[in-house]
């Protein structure tokens, strides 16, 4: 993974993980995605250029702002509410996605979340669908408000590093892969303290 301006606003990386997931998709001409990120209009440009046909929901934003509607504080342990967040995901038919686009969703989710938010995404991707996400080093300590979008089909920009901290414990790709209801990973190391990793169903 290379980065142009690495830290910078709007600063482009160059994906490995992405370059992989279009050829996947090379011969879909009109691929399904969900982005989890924000709508941004340079994601949307290029995948309508692309003949995707698009859902949004941006599931990243509000993990981030720490909605305290979906914590239950009622007890001695918080706990979060899984359902009541993925509640907020549009009406997609199952077996019907080509990709989903995750950022750092897994970074941002407490642990005990990560098993039904991946069997409700598995739910609604395709079989040979794509899941491509972020996932940061044990090092990355700060990042936890980066946004993240595409700045080409195969280059991400992201807002600058953040200034605040991850809230859980950094997730591996073995942790990934426990995870998954079935399929297969890809992992690719980068410079900027970050693995992408994509899942293959």
């Amino acid at each position: 993974m290379h980065t142009a301006a690495q830290g910078g606003l709007g600063a482009l990386v160059e994906s490995p993980a992405l370059q992989w997931l279009w050829k996947q998709l090379a011969d879909v001409p009109n691929p399904h995605i969900l982005d989890c990120g924000r709508a941004k209009p340079q994601t949307l440009n290029l995948l309508i250029q692309r003949g995707a046909k698009i859902y949004v929901a941006d599931l990243i934003s509000t993990i981030q702002n720490a909605n305290p509607m979906l914590w239950d504080r009622s007890r001695k342990v918080p706990v979060f509410l899984v359902d009541d967040f993925l509640a907020q995901m549009p009406n997609i038919p199952p077996d019907s996605l080509h990709a989903i686009f995750c950022w750092h969703l897994l970074d941002l989710l407490p642990r005990e979340a990560l098993q039904p938010v991946m069997d409700r995404l598995f739910m609604v991707l395709r079989n040979r669908g794509v899941l491509f996400s972020l996932l940061r080093e044990p090092h990355l300590q700060k990042g936890a408000d980066t946004t993240w979008w595409l700045e080409t089909l195969t280059g991400l920009a992201m807002d600058g590093e953040g200034a605040k901290s991850f809230p859980f414990s950094v997730v591996s790709g073995r942790d990934v892969e426990k995870y998954l209801p079935a399929g297969s990973m890809k992992s690719f190391l980068t410079r900027s303290g970050r693995r992408e990793v994509l899942v293959l169903k």
